[in-house]
C-alpha cells in the first residue's frame, strides 16, 4: 500500500476542487467566526462587573473608569447598578448564544452544500471516463466513493475543518477575556490543557490512521457484498448460499464498525478527564485566593469570570481536539476520494454534441492489434477488414476470439494499441470519436433497463419531456414488441421494475432492440443480442431489420449461425485474427465440412 499523503497535502487538493463560488462563502464564514468570537468576549468580559455588583456595588460604583457611564446612565447609588448590568450580562449571554447558533447553522449548510458539489462532481468525472478505466476499475469502489466517501468528506473533513478553525478563534478569543482577568492562571489554565491535548494526539495517531485505513476499505467491501449478494439473488436463493453471503457481510461490517467505534472513542473520551482536572483548578484556585486579603471578597468575582471561562473554554477546547481526532479518522477515505475527484475530464465537457463525422463509404481496420493491459496478451493482433457502408456483417468464433472486444474497437469504446481504424479514409482519434459514435446504436446481450417506463427506457437517456411518442412507437414496431405493450393497461407508461425484472428475458432484449431503433443511427452493433428470442421472433426482428434501408450498416455477433443467414458477409475470428471470410453459404460447407471453429447452423454458442 502506497503510504497515506499528509493531511495538508490533501487538504490543499480538496481546496483546489472547491468552486470559486463556495471558497468565498467560506471567506464569509470566516468573518462570522471572528464575530462570534467578539460575542464571546463580551459574555465573558460582562460577567466580572455583574458579579462585582452583586457582591460589592459600592466598589464598582468608586471605580472612576465607570464614572462616565454611571453619569450618562443618571445613576446616584450603589444599588442601581444591579438593573443595568443585568441587562448587560443578559443580552451579553444571548448575543453570543445567538452568533453561535448562526455560526452553527452557516456552516452545517456549507459543508453539506460543498458536500454536494464534490459528490456530484465525482459523478460527472466517472461517468466521462473512457470505457477501458470502467473495465478495469470494481464497481463497488465507484459508488462507495460517490456515496459513502464522498458523505464521509462532509462529516470527517469539511465540517470537522469549520469547527476547528472556529473553535481556534473563540480559544483566542477566550484567552484574551481571561489574560484581562489574571494572565498568570489564565496561561497556566491554557498551557496545561494544550499540552495534554497534543499529548493524546500525539499517542493516538498512528491508531487514528490504521482505523481510517480499515475504514476505507472496509467500506468498499461492504458495498460490494451487498451488490454481489443481491444482484445474484437467484442464485443465492436456489444454491441456499444466504449464509456464506451473510458472513461476508458480517465480517467486513463489524471491522467497519469497530474502527468507527474506535475512533469515536478516541475523539470523546478525553474530555471526562479534562472536565474533571478543570474542576480542581477552580477548586485550587478558590483556596489560593481565599487565603489573600479581603480574599472571599475579592475571589468571588474572578473566580465567577474563571468558571465561566472554563465552561466556555473546555468544550470549545474538546470541540477543536475532536475536529483533529475526526479529521485524521477520514483522512484516507478523504485520499480515496480525491482520486476520484482527480480524474480528468475530456475537452469535449460542456461543449454542444459534434456533427457526425461523413459516413458514406466504408469502414477501414488496418493493422489493427489490442490489448487490455501491458502485462496480458494480444487479444487482437494484425487485423485487418474492410466493412462498407450498408453491409450486413457477422461475426462467429470461439470464446475468447476478440469478437465482442472488436466491436468495443469499432464503436471507439476501446482504443487499438496498434494500428487504427479510418472512417471514409478519415482516421479515427480522440478528438473525433464522438463525432464517429452519433452513428452508433449498441444492442448489447444483457440489456440494462432503468427502474422507470417502457417509453422512458426505449427513449433511453432522453429526458422525459423531450421524447418523440411517435418515435417511441415506431421503435417498438419495428422490434415487434409493439402488440405486447399495447395490450397492458398502461402500454408505453408501465414500470418495469429494477433492471427490467417484470419483464422476460425476451422482452427485455426487444425493448434493447427498439432502444437502438429510436436513436435512428446509421450503423447499429448487435452482440448476441437476440439470444434471448425465439427464432420466430428473431427472424421477425432480423427481417425488420432490413427493410429499414439500404444505408443501415449492421454488424452482428450471433447467438445462432441461421441469424447471420442475410448477412452481406461473416467473418470468423480465431486466434487475434480473421481466420475466414465468406458468405453464410459458404460459412455452412465448412461447418459441415468440419473445417472451422463455428457451431453448427442450430446450435447455441
Amino acid at each position: 500500500m502506497n503510504p497515506t499523503p499528509s493531511i495538508t497535502t490533501l487538504l490543499k487538493r480538496l481546496w483546489h476542487h472547491i468552486s470559486p463560488r463556495r471558497r468565498a462563502q467560506f471567506g464569509l464564514l470566516l468573518v462570522l467566526m471572528v464575530g462570534a468570537s467578539f460575542a464571546e468576549i463580551l459574555s465573558i468580559g460582562a460577567v466580572l462587573p455583574f458579579i462585582a455588583v452583586l457582591t460589592s456595588p459600592e466598589r464598582i460604583f468608586r471605580l472612576p473608569a465607570a464614572q462616565p457611564y454611571i453619569q450618562a446612565a443618571g445613576i446616584t447609588s450603589a444599588t442601581q447598578l444591579l438593573l443595568p448590568l443585568t441587562i448587560t450580562f443578559g443580552v451579553a449571554a444571548l448575543l453570543s448564544g445567538a452568533m453561535r447558533l448562526l455560526l452553527l447553522w452557516t456552516s452545517t449548510r456549507l459543508s453539506y452544500a460543498t458536500g454536494a458539489d464534490l459528490s456530484i462532481s465525482i459523478y460527472r468525472r466517472t461517468l466521462y471516463q473512457p470505457y477501458a478505466v470502467h473495465v478495469a476499475r470494481n464497481s463497488s469502489e465507484v459508488i462507495n466513493g460517490i456515496s459513502g466517501k464522498a458523505n464521509s468528506v462532509i462529516d470527517n473533513i469539511i465540517l470537522p475543518i469549520t469547527t476547528l478553525i472556529s473553535s481556534s478563534i473563540m480559544l483566542l478569543a477566550i484567552l484574551i477575556a481571561l489574560l484581562s482577568v489574571d494572565p498568570i492562571i489564565a496561561l497556566a489554565a491554557f498551557g496545561g490543557f494544550g499540552l495534554i491535548y497534543a499529548g493524546i494526539i500525539k499517542l493516538t495517531q498512528n491508531q487514528q490512521l490504521l482505523n481510517s485505513q480499515c475504514i476505507a476499505r472496509e467500506s468498499t467491501q461492504v458495498i460490494k457484498s451487498l451488490q454481489e449478494g443481491l444482484g445474484g439473488i437467484r442464485d443465492v436463493l436456489i444454491d441456499s448460499s444466504q449464509g456464506a453471503y451473510c458472513q461476508v457481510y458480517r465480517n467486513a461490517d463489524h471491522l467497519l464498525r469497530k474502527a468507527q467505534g474506535n475512533n469515536l472513542f478516541i475523539g470523546l473520551s478525553p474530555r471526562y478527564g479534562i472536565e474533571a482536572l478543570g474542576m480542581m483548578l477552580i477548586a485550587l484556585l478558590a483556596y489560593a485566593l481565599s487565603q489573600q486579603p479581603h480574599g472571599i471578597a475579592k475571589a468571588i468575582p474572578v473566580l465567577g469570570a474563571f468558571a465561566l471561562g472554563a465552561q466556555r473554554l473546555l468544550p470549545v477546547l474538546q470541540g477543536a481536539y475532536y475536529s483533529w481526532s475526526t479529521i485524521q479518522g477520514g483522512q484516507v477515505s478523504l485520499q480515496d476520494t480525491l482520486e476520484l475527484l482527480d480524474q480528468p475530464l475530456p475537452d469535449y465537457v460542456d461543449q454542444p454534441p459534434d456533427l457526425p463525422l461523413p459516413f458514406s463509404q466504408q469502414i477501414n481496420l488496418n493493422n489493427l492489434s489490442f490489448r487490455y493491459s501491458a502485462q496480458t496478451p494480444l487479444v487482437l493482433s494484425n487485423l485487418n477488414l474492410a466493412i462498407a457502408k450498408g453491409s450486413r456483417i457477422g461475426f462467429i468464433g470461439v470464446t475468447g476470439s476478440g469478437k465482442s472486444t472488436l466491436l468495443d474497437i469499432i464503436m471507439g469504446l476501446l482504443q487499438p494499441t496498434e494500428g487504427d481504424i479510418e472512417i471514409d479514409a478519415q482516421p479515427l482519434s480522440v478528438a473525433n470519436n464522438r463525432a464517429w459514435q452519433a452513428h452508433i446504436a449498441h444492442v448489447p446481450q444483457a440489456i440494462f433497463l432503468a427502474d422507470s417506463t417502457i417509453e422512458e427506457n426505449i427513449a433511453f437517456g432522453i429526458p422525459k419531456a423531450k421524447i418523440d411518442h411517435t418515435r417511441v412507437r415506431q421503435a417498438a414496431r419495428q422490434a415487434q414488441i409493439a402488440d405486447i405493450i399495447e395490450s397492458w393497461p398502461k402500454k408505453y407508461q408501465t414500470n418495469v421494475g429494477e433492471r427490467g425484472i417484470r419483464l422476460s428475458g425476451g422482452q427485455r432484449q426487444r425493448i434493447g432492440i427498439a432502444r437502438a431503433l429510436y436513436k435512428q443511427a446509421n450503423v447499429i452493433i448487435f452482440d448476441e443480442a437476440t439470444s434471448a428470442l425465439d427464432n420466430e421472433t428473431e427472424q421477425a426482428v432480423m427481417h425488420a431489420i432490413e427493410s429499414l434501408g439500404e444505408d443501415l450498416t449492421v454488424l452482428i455477433i450471433a447467438h445462432r449461425l441461421t441469424t447471420l443467414k442475410n448477412c452481406t458477409q461473416i467473418v470468423e475470428l480465431a486466434d487475434g485474427g480473421i481466420k475466414r471470410i465468406g458468405t453464410y453459404q459458404e460459412i455452412i460447407t465448412n461447418v459441415r465440412a468440419g473445417n472451422s471453429a463455428a457451431p453448427q447452423p442450430s446450435v447455441l454458442w
